[in-house]
């Protein structure tokens, strides 16, 4: 089962194309890196994951809960050390 599930995650900053259509699952018990150049969209791939800034298009699933539909499930959920 995944505990995660990203599914065509997007967010543009104006002209500036941050994320586009990321897909990945993380199963209960994996250790997970999300690695890349600077510049790749690590953070705001995690910022939406942990609902600080909304996507652009797309959804994810944490534990079952929507980022979208329901933020405050997913917060209760997760934990974020930068």
């Amino acid at each position: 089962m995944a505990i995660v599930e990203v599914k065509e995650l997007s967010k543009n900053f104006g002209k500036v194309q941050a994320v586009k259509e990321v897909s990945f699952e993380i199963k209960e018990g994996e250790a997970f890196g999300l690695l890349g150049p600077n510049g790749a969209g690590k953070t705001t791939t995690i910022s939406m994951l942990s609902t600080l800034i909304p996507p652009g298009s797309g959804d994810a699933f944490v534990d079952g809960k929507s980022i979208i539909r329901e933020p405050m499930e997913v917060k209760k959920r997760i934990g974020v050390v930068p």
